[in-house]
């Protein structure tokens, strides 16, 4: 019988696991809708929704297209341009870890925080190009004002 952790890193969550699980979470944050409001969508309690956003279990393919038809896209937008393990947490030659762009991984913090879906959205419905320069200089200026 073959073990669910092939690699016996038992109680360590699967990194295909865990990066589905962050793009469910972005998905719903963008869409604005709760874990309860998923969960409800898709037959789970929101806790089961909490486990699969982190990774801790497993999604199974039906499973993964009921999420996907709550959040509005194909299930291959759970998997599309995944890093592979080994790019994401390598070794250089010179002993260093590696990642995979500085910008990634807080670009995806954003998305993924309360306030980011909504500034993403509502920034794009803001047509007039001046008026976004503006907004960007504006919080460039307060974001210098917090650092020491």
């Amino acid at each position: 019988m073959l073990s669910r952790h092939l690699e016996g890193k038992r109680g360590k969550p699967n990194f295909v696991d865990v990066e589905v699980g962050r793009r469910i979470r972005m998905r719903r944050v963008w869409m604005d809708k709760s874990q309860q409001a998923l969960g409800e969508a898709i037959g789970v309690t929101f806790q089961q929704v909490q486990k699969y956003e982190k990774g801790i279990n497993r999604v199974g393919a039906s499973r993964l297209q009921q999420i996907a038809t709550a959040l509005q896209v194909q299930p291959s937008y759970f998997f599309y341009d995944m890093p592979s393990e080994a790019s994401v947490n390598c070794e250089c030659h010179d002993g260093a870890k590696s990642e995979i762009s500085p910008e990634i991984p807080e670009l995806l913090e954003f998305i993924a925080s309360k306030h980011g879906p909504a500034l993403i959205r509502d920034f794009n419905r803001i047509a007039d190009d001046k008026v976004r320069t503006k907004i960007v200089s504006l919080v460039k200026a307060l974001a210098g004002q917090e650092q020491p």
